[in-house]
């Protein structure tokens, strides 16, 4: 394994002089003020809010650039104490694909840079870019402005192609490369799981010593397990107490696989049709990626399959209700192809409710197999339907894992992440004024 910094959660050593004070975080093409679940909006906006959050609480300004999506938003909002998001004016407010974004590139990185115009020398001392897009803006702005560029992947093509689901469309040739050049040029890069980073070495052949591993959090305040449990969960949302429900909540797309859990309910119910009387499935999330081609394709599966009586879908929901979604499943289900981490995994056992998931990318790191929920190997339905026969045979048994789960959490507080992340931009941002030195020295030898 390569020499990799792992971070993760512990505590960071004394960053006086090299703390960033102020960092400019891109998030080109989804805005951390929008709904998690639709669109693009999915697990990187929770990541970029909480992150910044508890960043700031450390000391660390942080302004968050994002595309304005639709007309009339105000230029800065101020989303928390010492958190400001400013709307970037790149390309059509709507209808805009995803797949389209990199010709507004130019545009976006010209309302950055204006931005910038406006304050004194020297107001950012990093920048942070997530996902591909904003890592090409961030490398031309710490390039203009003298800083580290510090990038977070989130997804990687070359890894989501190696494992592409049925149906879905191949990440194109021209984002491996910006990916590429993103890796070459960062001063530091951020992986989520030890398992990302070797990726990352794999993949794109990124330097380990400039490869940080810090795990995300868990808002452990808003996901907790709560007095009157499960019972009081379903009460609230209106679901029967004496239910058996396996629950997906996530994006509707094929990379997140929630026809697996419907065609695994389809075996479910071939193998004890009794359970139908007391089988709930709730798919809580919106189309999105390649998914919104055909926004109604898991309506229309549930159809084929027979189990329109049991799946109810419905749509995104704000956190404070996702979580009484998590609290009042038996159990929640995650057939991904890929995920970086899972924080959906995180969420769920955080809130007391263990997890059936895929065991890929991150995923064995935010589920304990055998002890917080199980880890299926592949995606075949059968082998689903199997794990989830325990559940409706045993319902202690959600109880059991339920309450290690919540235990398991508590170890991805938010605010170790942030702490960890500040260590990387500490170790960046002396780097970077140590090798500054350097070469000023030099020129003086030879002016």
């Amino acid at each position: 394994m390569p020499d990799i910094h792992r971070i993760g959660r512990r505590r960071s050593r004394s960053r006086s002089g090299r703390q960033a004070r102020r960092v400019a975080m891109l998030s080109v093409h989804t805005s951390p003020l929008h709904q998690p679940g639709t669109g693009d909006a999915g697990g990187m906006n929770v990541y970029i809010v909480e992150l910044a959050k508890q960043l700031a609480a450390l000391g660390t300004e942080v302004e968050i650039f994002t595309r304005a999506a639709s007309g009339g938003l105000p230029p800065v909002v101020e989303m928390a104490p010492g958190v400001l998001v400013r709307h970037i004016d790149a390309g059509p407010y709507e209808g805009l694909a995803k797949e389209e974004l990199p010709a507004q590139l130019c545009a976006f990185t010209h309302g950055v840079m204006q931005a910038w115009a406006g304050q004194r020398p020297g107001y950012y001392d990093l920048v942070h870019s997530h996902y591909w897009l904003s890592g090409h803006v961030g490398w031309l702005a710490a390039q203009r402005w003298g800083v580290p560029l510090v990038h977070a992947m989130h997804t990687m093509a070359k890894v989501k192609n190696a494992a592409l689901a049925a149906g879905d469309t191949p990440e194109p040739v021209a984002r491996i490369i910006g990916e590429t050049q993103i890796v070459e040029a960062a001063d530091r890069l951020i992986a989520n799981t030890a398992g990302e980073a070797a990726e990352l070495v794999r993949y794109y052949d990124a330097d380990p010593a400039r490869t940080a591993v810090v795990h995300p959090g868990v808002n452990l305040d808003r996901f907790r397990p709560e007095p009157g449990g499960r019972a009081a969960a379903r009460a609230r949302l209106g679901l029967p107490q004496d239910a058996m429900i396996p629950l997906f909540a996530g994006r509707i797309q094929p990379l997140k696989a929630p026809d697996i859990l419907l065609r695994a309910v389809r075996e479910l119910l071939d193998h004890d049709p009794a359970l139908r009387d007391r089988l709930v499935v709730p798919v809580v999330g919106g189309p999105s990626g390649s998914g919104l081609a055909r926004p109604e394709e898991m309506q229309k599966l549930a159809a084929r399959l027979g189990i329109c009586d049991v799946v109810r879908f419905r749509p995104p929901v704000a956190q404070a209700e996702l979580a009484d979604w998590y609290r009042a499943a038996s159990v929640l289900v995650m057939p991904s192809y890929n995920e970086s981490f899972g924080l959906v995994a995180i969420e769920a056992q955080a809130c007391g409710t263990p997890v059936v998931a895929a065991g890929v990318g991150g995923l064995p790191v935010a589920v304990r197999d055998g002890m917080t929920g199980f880890l299926v190997p592949g995606h075949d339905p059968v082998d689903y339907a199997r794990v989830l026969r325990r559940f409706a045979g045993n319902p202690e048994l959600s109880e059991r894992l339920g309450r290690a789960a919540t235990h398991h959490a508590q170890g991805f507080g938010w605010d170790s992440s942030a702490e960890a992340t500040a260590e990387v931009y500490a170790d960046a941002v002396g780097e970077r004024r140590f090798r500054t030195r350097v070469l000023s020295g030099i020129r003086s030898a030879h002016g």
